[in-house]
């Protein structure tokens, strides 16, 4: 069986506190993670980039995008363009659709960020070209504070007809698989049939506290908003500090 992580923020995101080679230096050497999936809020920039650095940490990378719809996140997967924010659920869907791309619904009900509702997400799946495209649900989101004791979400999950998904919802590296997805095979091609076939299973990790937000998060999310993220310059340095700055000038 293989394990992917395929809700991963970098410094693409505006919380991110992590470089993309910085997140793929932590997966190869930190992790048992076979796949992974770079998943910015509403920009593909760092999935491409772990697209083109992937061989040099040699990981399957799959393509991404936290899309921000109008009735909350969605994951978009396999894609190569981006999605506008700001449209329909159904609407963007039927466009990850158009580039052959596959959806999960982010963490479904979650307080305090842009969630999908079950309501939204049942009668979105009375289509069936959504029902084609949207194919999972995270049944378990390791980045949402407390989260992983919300009993209703993976119990409403079951109740649909989706794969479910463990994802990290990762800003930090050391939350990077604290949620994660088993499939048969261990590859994205092979992912990517587990989850339009139903054969997942979800892996509950660690998952955050109130004590993991002002240990390790808040931190690390401060030095982000002065200008300094966690970066890995070559596949065999070690990870170190650097300005954001210049990491983004870098690419």
């Amino acid at each position: 069986m293989g394990l992917a992580d395929l809700h991963i923020h970098t410094i693409y995101s505006y919380d991110g506190t992590c470089s993309v080679p910085a997140v793929l230096k932590h997966v190869k050497t930190q992790t048992l993670l076979d796949v992974i999936a770079i998943t910015d809020h509403d920009s593909i920039r760092g999935a491409l980039e772990a697209l083109d650095r992937a061989s040099a940490y040699h990981l399957e990378v799959i393509p991404g995008c936290e899309v921000s719809t109008r009735d909350g996140h969605v994951l978009a997967l396999f894609i190569e363009k981006p999605i506008p924010p700001h449209l329909s659920l159904k609407e963007t869907v039927l466009r990850v659709g158009e580039q052959g791309g596959i959806c999960i619904a982010a963490h479904p009900t979650a307080p305090g960020t842009s969630s999908l509702d079950f309501k939204t997400i049942r009668e979105v799946l009375q289509d069936p070209d959504v029902r084609r495209i949207l194919v999972g649900v995270e049944a378990f989101n390791g980045g949402l504070v407390y989260t992983r004791q919300n009993p209703m979400v993976e119990k409403q999950a079951q109740s649909l007809p989706l794969a479910q998904v463990g994802n990290s919802d990762a800003h930090i590296l050391r939350m990077i698989g604290q949620g994660a997805t088993h499939f048969p095979g261990n590859t994205a091609l092979e992912l990517r049939h587990a989850l339009e076939t139903r054969s997942t299973a979800v892996f509950k990790g660690n998952g955050l506290s109130g004590l993991n937000v002002m240990r390790d998060y808040l931190p690390h999310f401060f030095l982000r908003k002065i200008g300094w993220v966690t970066h890995n310059p070559h596949p065999q340095a070690p990870l170190r500090f650097e300005r954001l700055s210049r990491v983004m000038t870098s690419q």
